[in-house]
């Protein structure tokens, strides 16, 4: 046997000792992490936990398992949404199929576990709007799917809203750009995959009994054309239009979750076309500015968050002092005196049920409902006490 692994994947070595040499479907139960919920997957699939990590085991044709490994890799490289490839084992005993090795996503959650949780119907915007934002993405990047599903993909929550991540490479082709049709006919493959899901969901009675299944499949190209069209129009305006147009036409986009790489603005007597070219990448400004002030590590909806606050409790120490503090300083005290008090609050047996930057964010929610039926601030401690008893308790392992 041989095992492929990549260079700073320091944590395979703890992999090494597990029965490679046996067909997955054997191993122990001992072994295997039991993850509840999971998609539809037509391989053998199992997961292991090993040191602080869990990682996905697929049983998979050797050439399509080189062929995802190299794809998620160079993917992750480019900060594409989708989980990391750790490695893969080939020339196993007996022909048996080569094994790829993936990172399972940090408190991401399928499809099926979303609508069996205990938090009621879920609404299937929050699920698509996400799903068609990645699909946008890929294509964006030149990347036809081939298989985009619910079941291939994981979703995250991310201040609120949920993030859709690819999870399944294995039919996926790189182009340097697609045509109209290659992205028409990736859109038809996902409605039809993501039909049958439905109506899968509904035959277990976990489908609300106002939605029909078909008609949420039809729904998908005209969410994607949409977006498409948001995304990579261009824009012709006059000349007096010209900076607030700009500036609105980035702050859209943005708000559609996307970062701006060049802003071509060709101008002629007639008028200015604007052509932008819209980043593939996960967007990371917010991120980037929260890791600068504090060296926090989150998703771009809980930095945007977090940097309000972060915001918000510089001006108070500004009115308190009575003179400038530079946000560095702000981000410094921000961090030790109002968000990791309220992450290390948590109390052990309540750990990891949710992301230490979505814990916060939830917790300055609970704040807001607090105050609003309070008619006054109750500050975060007691809405700590409280989104600790009432909401997080009640979230699932």
């Amino acid at each position: 046997m041989r095992y492929v692994f990549r260079p700073t994947a320091a944590d395979a070595a703890g992999l090494l000792a597990l029965p490679w040499e046996q067909p997955l479907a054997e191993w122990a139960p001992e072994l295997l992490l039991d993850v509840p919920q999971r998609g539809i997957s037509r391989h053998v699939v199992r997961f292991v936990a090993e040191a602080d990590g869990v990682y996905a085991l697929k049983e998979i044709n050797e050439r399509l398992a080189r062929h995802e490994y190299a794809l998620l890799t160079a993917f992750e490289q480019e900060g594409l949404p989708t989980v990391s490839a750790l490695g893969v084992c080939v020339d196993r005993p007996d022909d048996q199929e080569a094994i790829l090795v993936t990172r399972y996503l940090e408190y991401s959650m399928s499809y099926r576990y979303l609508f069996s949780g205990p938090r009621g119907p879920l609404s299937l915007e929050r699920l698509l709007d996400p799903l068609v934002e990645l699909l946008v993405r890929l294509h964006l990047a030149g990347i036809f799917w081939g298989d985009c599903s619910l079941s291939n993909t994981l979703f995250r929550l991310d201040a609120g809203r949920l993030a859709a991540y690819l999870v399944d490479a294995e039919t996926v082709e790189r182009h340097r750009r697609l045509t109209s049709g290659q992205r028409r006919y990736d859109v038809d493959l996902a409605g039809e995959r993501i039909g049958g899901e439905l109506l899968d969901l509904r035959a277990g009675e976990l489908l609300p009994p106002d939605v029909d299944p078909i008609d949420v499949a039809d729904s998908l190209p005209e969410r994607y054309e949409a977006l498409w069209h948001e995304v990579t129009r261009e824009e012709v305006f006059t000349r007096d239009e010209q900076r607030y147009r700009v500036a609105e036409r980035l702050r859209t986009l943005n708000e559609l979750g996307f970062d701006v790489g060049e802003v071509e603005l060709v101008t002629s007597p007639e008028g200015s076309r604007l052509r932008v070219d819209v980043r593939v990448a996960e967007i990371g400004h917010h991120r980037r500015e929260l890791f600068r002030l504090t060296g926090l590590e989150v998703q771009e909806g809980q930095a945007r968050r977090l940097l309000n606050d972060l915001r918000s409790f510089r001006a108070y120490l500004e009115q308190r002092d009575g003179r400038p503090v530079p946000e560095t300083t702000a981000g410094h005290v921000w961090l030790n005196t109002v968000y990791q008090p309220v992450v290390d609050a948590v109390p052990p047996e309540l750990a990891g049920r949710l992301a230490p930057a979505e814990v916060f964010h939830e917790v300055l929610e609970h704040r807001w409902f607090l105050s609003e039926r309070a008619g006054r601030d109750v500050g975060t401690t007691a809405a700590l006490r409280s989104y600790l008893d009432t909401v997080l308790r009640r979230r699932p392992s």
